[in-house]
Parts: C-alpha cells; sequence; structure tokens
C-alpha cells in the first residue's frame, strides 16, 4: 500500500504544478490509497466446500483535482482524476480533465477554506490499526478460520440439534449452512488547496464480518455481524451468533399481515435509518426541496424519545476520522434531538450554496446565518463502492458514526414487557424508499432473526421470507413506543459507514404475509 509519506509528496508537489497553470483561479489536491481485503465463507455440512475461500485484495491509489479556472464568462469548475500514477505526468493529464469537463456554475463561492485561518500541518491517524495496515494472506485467511471455527462449534456442541439427528455423525444430514464475509478496509488520504496550502492527512482501518448460517432442513436462518476498527478486538463470534440464531429460529411459523407493535433489531434500524431517513436530512436535500423535512429546522418532526446525531470525531467510535475528504475538521452534528429537527450533514459546497441563497430560510425554517453550527461542513467524505476514500471523486454528504439514542432507555426485557403482544424484527433485506425520498415510505422482506412476541416475550421464530414490510418512516419515527439503551455497531454491506442502533419499539408497524407458494397450483 502507498506510504502516507508518499501521498503527501504527491499532493504538495501536484499544488505547486497545478497552481502555476495558466487560468487556475484555485486548486484543491486530494490523494488516497485504499485497501480492500476480503474473505468469503462458504460452508456446507452436506456438499463438499472450502470453509474459507476466495481471499483477495483489492488496491487504489491516484489523486484527484478540483480547480476554479478563469474564464471570459466567469469561474469554470472542474473535476479530473488520475488511478496510479502520483507522478507530473499523471497531475497533468488530471488537470486536463478537469478542464476539459469545466463548466459555469454561479453557485460556486470557493473552496474549502480552514476554519481557523492558521493553516497548520495536520497529520492524523483517525482510527487506523498498525496490525490491519500490515494484513497479508496468511493473516487474512487465518483470520477467516476464526469466524469458521467459532460457528462450527456451535453446531457440533448444540443439544438441540443433536436430539433431532441422535448423534454429531448425523448432523451433516440437517443441510447446515454458514455463508458470509470477513472485510479489512485500509484508508489513507493527504489533501492541500490554494485556501490550505499546508498538506493534511490521515489514515484510518475497518474490520467488518458479516454471517448468515442456515439449518437448511429446519427452514431456519440466523445472522450475526460486528464491526470495529482492532484487530485485536476481533473474535469471531459474529459467526457463532449466526449459528446460535439460526439454531433458535428453526420450525418457524407464518403470521399474518396486519398492523403490529414490533420491536426493531439492530440491523433492521440500520438498514431503514440508512436507506429512507437519512437522505432526508442532508443539506443538498433540503436545497433541492427533496426532502420530507423542508422548512422544519428547529420544529418537531419526530417523537420526543429520539437523539438522532452522526459524530466523525470520536475516538471511541469505529468509524471516526481526524479530517474530512475536504480537509475540514470532522465532529458532532446533532440531527434530531428530543424529536426536534436540530441539524443536517453538509459538505462545503451545500453549506456556501445555501448561505447565500435568497430561499434559504423557506427552504430550511430559519435563517440560514442563524444555523452556522447545525449546518457546518463535518461530512464532506469520497466514499468509495465497498468503502474507502474515494480519489476519483469530488466530496459528497455522507455519515461516518450515526448513532441513535433514547431519552430513557430501556433494557430488551423492557422494551418486549412495553410491546406485550407483537413482533420482533432481527434482519431484513431490500429496503428501499417507494414513491421518492420526500414521501417516507418504504418496503423491504424480513429474512431471518424474527419472533412473535407474546405476553411481553420471545414465543415462536417466524418463518424466514415470509413477511414484507410496507411502512412509512415519517410515521415510524413519531410511533416510538421506546428506545434500547444499548446501541450496537451495525454496517451495511459494502459501506464504510457505522450506525450504532439499538433496538426500538413502534407501534402500528405494517406487514403484509407473502404468499406461499404452493407446488402445482
Amino acid at each position: 500500500m502507498i506510504p502516507l509519506a508518499k501521498l503527501r509528496a504527491a499532493a504538495r508537489d501536484a499544488l505547486a504544478y497545478v497552481s502555476a497553470q495558466p487560468g487556475v483561479a484555485e486548486a484543491e489536491v486530494f490523494a488516497s490509497a485504499n485497501g480492500n481485503l476480503t474473505v468469503r465463507l462458504n460452508y456446507t455440512s452436506h456438499i463438499p466446500s472450502n470453509g474459507v475461500e476466495e481471499p483477495k485484495s483489492l488496491e487504489s491509489h491516484g489523486l484527484g483535482l478540483r480547480i476554479a479556472f478563469n474564464s471570459p464568462e466567469g469561474l469554470k469548475i472542474g473535476f479530473g482524476s488520475e488511478p496510479t500514477d502520483l507522478s507530473l505526468e499523471g497531475v497533468r493529464r488530471a488537470l486536463g480533465k478537469a478542464r476539459l469537463g469545466a463548466v459555469l456554475d454561479p453557485e460556486f463561492v470557493s473552496l474549502p477554506k480552514d476554519p481557523s485561518g492558521s493553516h497548520s500541518v495536520k497529520k492524523g491517524q483517525g482510527n487506523s490499526d498498525p496490525a490491519i495496515m500490515r494484513m497479508g494472506a496468511t493473516g487474512m485467511v487465518r483470520t477467516g478460520w476464526r469466524m469458521m471455527d467459532r460457528a462450527l462449534d456451535v453446531f457440533q456442541s448444540s443439544e438441540d440439534l443433536l436430539n433431532l439427528v441422535g448423534s454429531p455423525e448425523r448432523l451433516a444430514g440437517l443441510g447446515l449452512i454458514l455463508g458470509g464475509d470477513l472485510v479489512l478496509l485500509q484508508e489513507r488520504m493527504a489533501i492541500v488547496s490554494t485556501h490550505m496550502p499546508r498538506v493534511q492527512s490521515d489514515e484510518s482501518t475497518l474490520v467488518m464480518s458479516f454471517a448468515t448460517a442456515m439449518v437448511e432442513e429446519r427452514a431456519a436462518k440466523g445472522s450475526g455481524w460486528s464491526v470495529g476498527n482492532q484487530l485485536s478486538e476481533f473474535d469471531g463470534d459474529s459467526a457463532a451468533e449466526a449459528a446460535r440464531n439460526a439454531i433458535r429460529s428453526m420450525d418457524g411459523v407464518r403470521v399474518p399481515g396486519g398492523a403490529y407493535s414490533v420491536i426493531l433489531g439492530p440491523q433492521p434500524l440500520t438498514e431503514i435509518l440508512e436507506w429512507v431517513l437519512m437522505p432526508g436530512l442532508q443539506l443538498d436535500m433540503f436545497y433541492a426541496g427533496a426532502t420530507p423535512f423542508s422548512g422544519k429546522m428547529d420544529r418537531q418532526v419526530a417523537s420526543r424519545q429520539l437523539y438522532l446525531y452522526d459524530d466523525g470525531a470520536d475516538p471511541g467510535l469505529a468509524a471516526s476520522k481526524a479530517i474530512t475528504d475536504e480537509g475540514l475538521p470532522t465532529g458532532r452534528t446533532d440531527l434530531i434531538r428530543n424529536g426536534v429537527l436540530s441539524g443536517l450533514l453538509s459538505n462545503h459546497y451545500n453549506y456556501q450554496r445555501m448561505l447565500r441563497d435568497p430561499h434559504g430560510r423557506d427552504k430550511l425554517g430559519v435563517d440560514p446565518v442563524q444555523a452556522l453550527q447545525a449546518i457546518a461542513p463535518r461530512n464532506g467524505f469520497r466514499p468509495g463502492a465497498g468503502g474507502g476514500r474515494d480519489f476519483s471523486s469530488p466530496p459528497s454528504i455522507a455519515s461516518t458514526n450515526l448513532v441513535v439514542e433514547g431519552q430513557d432507555g430501556l433494557s430488551h426485557e423492557e422494551l418486549l414487557r412495553q410491546v406485550g403482544d407483537g413482533v420482533y424484527i432481527g434482519r431484513i433485506w431490500y429496503t428501499y424508499p417507494v414513491n421518492g425520498i420526500n414521501a417516507g415510505d418504504f418496503s423491504g422482506t424480513v429474512v431471518g432473526d424474527s419472533y412473535v412476541i407474546r405476553d411481553g416475550k420471545l414465543a415462536e421464530p417466524i418463518r424466514p421470507n415470509t413477511l414484507r414490510m410496507n411502512d412509512n418512516v415519517l410515521r415510524v419515527i413519531n410511533s416510538i413506543l421506546g428506545i434500547g439503551d444499548t446501541p450496537q455497531a451495525t454496517v451495511r454491506w459494502s459501506s464504510g459507514q457505522v450506525t450504532w442502533a439499538p433496538e426500538l419499539a413502534v407501534s402500528d408497524f405494517r406487514l403484509e404475509e407473502i404468499s406461499e407458494y404452493v407446488e402445482g397450483l
């Protein structure tokens, strides 16, 4: 992987070269190197399999330029990038692309400026683990087997499974399956610009695991996951959890459609928040009038129990960074506090144009100048596919550590008692907004780890893929019965953003039964 010192030197030299070229009014150089180390888990008890397979390492590095060019019509803004080549020849090619694609942008004010005015050198380590940065193929496979061994131990020691088949030798006949991924992310970046002429840099790591276990003969499915940034803290228990959950889910029942009091587990809550709610809490969506919260800053938009914030600077949270991909400080943005819309995720471009928008008060609901901290650009990042800090794209808006808290955090048992009779939803997939972000409608399928709640206790498991969610996220956040006291680090597959999600109980959650396939009909 490209050393941080080389990225810093390349960014510094690139700025010096670009700044001297004709027509360049402002310039920003972003150089990054990313590694994605992935190990696949593939175990089937009744079909020959390797258990741990497909260890692969994907690496990328390069630089991206954002340039403001002088022209007779006014400033033109262009972006160009070049992969693998950090030399001045690569810089020339990236500059040519930026110049060729430059367009007039009357809403452009300037590239980011250091808010402190100090232009001090910032060299951060973010949340970086040297052990992950040094990880090789042997270490990847060994870490993957740590997950596999934990899951197999659970299957082989389960009294519930042994009671079904009579002896360990017959366990294979149940169709025991374990699949999933172990993903380790390595991220390095350096940035320098006309307005921040001293190079800033950062590096960070993540280790994420995703596991799905099945007892095929009993139509059972269970899942487990983990997120962290230190290899020493990874124990592989996510796979063991998936196996335990699959065993608990055997012989699930069908549940009729209807409106239920439900508890959303951490994974369903994360999916609904990140796919459906969070796009409406970005400043660019307010600027475009494409959010259900238009004009509602400082107004009640959710249950008073709900606290929601993003914090990219807390060293105790896995996805924290030293600086954004615009070279600006990360920090905490309170999005919803006691149910009141309190802030928005933003990058520098949208922050500047909202401040100068003559309709800004109508779009936000308050004068933007009076909401500087609420819309400060703490979330200008360049997320790549599968995570990382992508040199080949300009900054967009992305969360880092999204944290959900309740006014009065309740235990798991207290949430169950609050619901009484209803449904526990532990895992969903294919969650997406319906009718656009403005509407708040969403759909998704319940695929595992879910149970009937009866008399305040978990009862029968629910058969996977027999229920579909059809509800509205605005109604959900206003119908909260209680919020759990134990947030769990949760990540969507192929994402570097972490949601710290507790269990959340809501009323009148709408579920539809998925028709059962009957052969011959």
